[in-house]
C-alpha cells in the first residue's frame, strides 16, 4: 500500500500537464499577433517618411529654380533699364546740341550794318576761347563788307540735325531762312544759310567750331 501511494504521487495529473503545456502556446500566439499588427504601421511610417523626403526634395528644387529665374529676370531688367536710360540720355543730348546749334545759327545770320557790335557779341556767344578769338577777327574783316553794302538781314531758324558724334563732340547742321536787304537790293531777298556747328559736351557744351558763317552773305 505504501509503494502505490508514492507512485501515484509521482505521476502528474493530466489536467496539470494540459495546463502547463497550454501557457507557452498562448504566449506565442499573442507575440505573433502583435508583430503582425506592427508591420503595417512600420510600412506606413516608411511611406510617410519617403513622401516627406520626396516632397522636401521637390520643394528645394523648385526654390532653386525660382531663385535662378528671379536672378536672370533681375539681370535682364537691369540690363534693359540701363540700355533704355542710355538711349534716353543720348536722345536728350542730341536735342540739346541741335537746340544750341539752331539758336546760334539764327543769331549769327541776323545782322544790321548800323549795329554790328551787337551782332559781334551774338557771333561769339557760347563759343570756346579759341573760337571766340577766331570769330572776332573774322567779324572785323566782314565789317568792311557789310557797312558799304548797308547790309541788313533777319533770320528765321528752320531745322537742325546732328550729323556726327565723336568723343562727346556733336557736329550739327543748322538751317536758317534769311531775308536780306542791301543798298543794291532794297527789296528783301530770301536765302537759306547752312551752318556747321561743333559743340563739345565735355566742355560744358561750348561751341568749338563753326562753318558756313559766310553763307549768310550770299543771297540767292
Amino acid at each position: 500500500m505504501t509503494v502505490d501511494s508514492e507512485r501515484d504521487a509521482a505521476v502528474p495529473d493530466s489536467a496539470e500537464i494540459d495546463a502547463a503545456g497550454s501557457e507557452p502556446a498562448g504566449e506565442s500566439t499573442i507575440g505573433e499577433s502583435s508583430v503582425g499588427k506592427d508591420e503595417p504601421q512600420r510600412e506606413k511610417s516608411r511611406r510617410v517618411q519617403l513622401s516627406v523626403s520626396l516632397r522636401s526634395a521637390v520643394t528645394s528644387v523648385v526654390i532653386v529654380v525660382l531663385v535662378g529665374a528671379v536672378g536672370v529676370l533681375s539681370w535682364l531688367y537691369v540690363g534693359a533699364r540701363g540700355q533704355l536710360d542710355e538711349e534716353a540720355r543720348q536722345s536728350e543730348n542730341y536735342v540739346h546740341a541741335e537746340k544750341i546749334a539752331l539758336q546760334y545759327a539764327g543769331e549769327a545770320a541776323a545782322m544790321n550794318y548800323q549795329d554790328l557790335n551787337a551782332w559781334k557779341d551774338r557771333l561769339v556767344a557760347g563759343t570756346s576761347p579759341e573760337l571766340k578769338d577766331k570769330l572776332s577777327k573774322a567779324a572785323t574783316s566782314m565789317e568792311q563788307i557789310l557797312v558799304p553794302l548797308q547790309w541788313s538781314s533777319t533770320a528765321h531758324p528752320l531745322a537742325a540735325k546732328v550729323r556726327t558724334v565723336t568723343g562727346g563732340a556733336y557736329v550739327v547742321d543748322a538751317f536758317v531762312s534769311v531775308l536780306t536787304k542791301t543798298a543794291q537790293a532794297p527789296e528783301p531777298l530770301q536765302s537759306t544759310a547752312t551752318y556747321s556747328v561743333t559743340i563739345d559736351s565735355n566742355k560744358d557744351w561750348q561751341i568749338t567750331d563753326v562753318g558756313g558763317v559766310g553763307d549768310a552773305l550770299a543771297p540767292k
